[in-house]
Formats: C-alpha cells, structure tokens, sequence
C-alpha cells in the first residue's frame, strides 16, 4: 500500500468522508457510481481505486459500507495517531483549528503557535497557543510529525525551515510563497490564487 499513487490517496479520504455521511444516514450498502456522483468523477475511477487496495463489492449489493470505511481507514490512518500543529493562528488558522477539531481520530491537533504575544497562551477550540519563539522545544515535547504553515508568505521559508529542523516529516503549507524541503519530508502547497484562477478560467469559458 506503500506505493499507492498520490492522487489515489487523496481519493479514499474523499471517498472516506463521503462514506461516513452515507454511514450516518443508515446506508449499509453502496455502488460505484453512488459515490462517483457524490465526488463528481466517474465510476470507473472508484474501482480502480477501490480494486487497487484489494477490496470488492458484489453486483447485487454495491460495498458494504462499513467495510469500506475501516479498509480505508487502515490504509490511511497512523494505528497510534499522529500529532499537528498549526503556524499562525490568523483568521484562517483559527478557521482551520476549529473545522478540524475533533474530525479524525488518529490526527489531533495538539498545539498552534503565534508571534503575537496577545495569543500566546490563549487556547483555540481547546488546544493551546504557544509562543513562536518556542517552536523546536514544544514540537519536540509534544511528538509532532505534522505542520500546516498559515503565516505571511514572507515567513514561510524561514518557517519551514524552523520546522524540518524540529523534526516535521509533513507539512501542508498554505503560504502564497513556495517552500524547499528534504526528500524525506512530504510537503504539499495550497495555492488559493491559482485554484479560484482556475475556476474563473472555466467559468469565463462557460
């Protein structure tokens, strides 16, 4: 499962979390082009990725739901969890913070950082906030494997940087300022610009 394609990835936990609200609405059984709709991609697409990490469903009945969820969870969950934390606890760091609170078992949320000494010690959705300055010590203490860097663009690459050297082995940045880091840290970047750019492109082209 190790060498699952990245884009693959990314589908089962889209897959994942349309499964659990079908869950909750009491379905038990579900087809491929069910969950196609729901993602907007074509049936097809689900097998392939559904037969890739060896599960089938039957004619009959589609998935089994429940199964599903589990398998998925399996593939893509730590069994002990994993630590977070959040750089810049801004307007869209607090709206991250709190989206997330309490979505994923085995991904908490364990501490978010600020230069802003009116928020250091301040909790948001109960997690607290800690001084920037504190960055290696607290990343240390608390086991964090992964960071998400909401801070000016200006700051990113000196943040990053702070980071990997602390021991973040992931990082999810959304920077408007692209960073480097080693082969062995996975990074992904958000660029908001590019993706409402991308959707004005086809709005215009409509």
């Amino acid at each position: 499962m190790k060498n699952l394609p990245h884009k693959t990835i990314e589908r089962l936990s889209q897959y994942r979390r349309a499964l659990l609200l079908c869950h909750a609405k009491g379905m038990t059984y579900i087809y491929s082009h069910e969950i196609a709709k729901i993602q907007h991609i074509t049936a097809v697409q689900v097998r392939r990725d559904i037969m890739l990490i060896g599960y089938t469903g039957t004619l009959r009945k589609g998935y089994n739901v429940k199964e599903l969820i589990d398998l998925i969870g399996q593939i893509i969950d730590s069994k002990e969890g994993i630590n977070v934390c959040i750089v810049g606890i801004g307007n869209l760091g607090r709206a991250i913070t709190n989206y997330f609170s309490g979505k994923r078992t085995k991904l908490s949320i364990v501490a978010v950082f600020d230069v802003d000494k009116g928020k250091v010690g301040k909790k948001y959705y109960g997690i607290e906030c800690f001084d920037i300055a504190d960055l290696t010590k607290v990343i240390k203490e608390k086991k964090i494997e992964i960071a998400i860097m909401t801070v000016p663009g200006e700051d990113a690459p000196m943040i990053s940087d702070i980071l990997v050297k602390a021991g973040i082995i992931g990082m999810l940045n959304y920077t408007p300022k692209p960073v480097n880091v080693p082969k062995e840290v996975y990074l992904e970047e958000y660029d908001m610009i590019t993706s409402l750019e991308k959707v004005a492109f086809f709005v215009k082209t409509h």
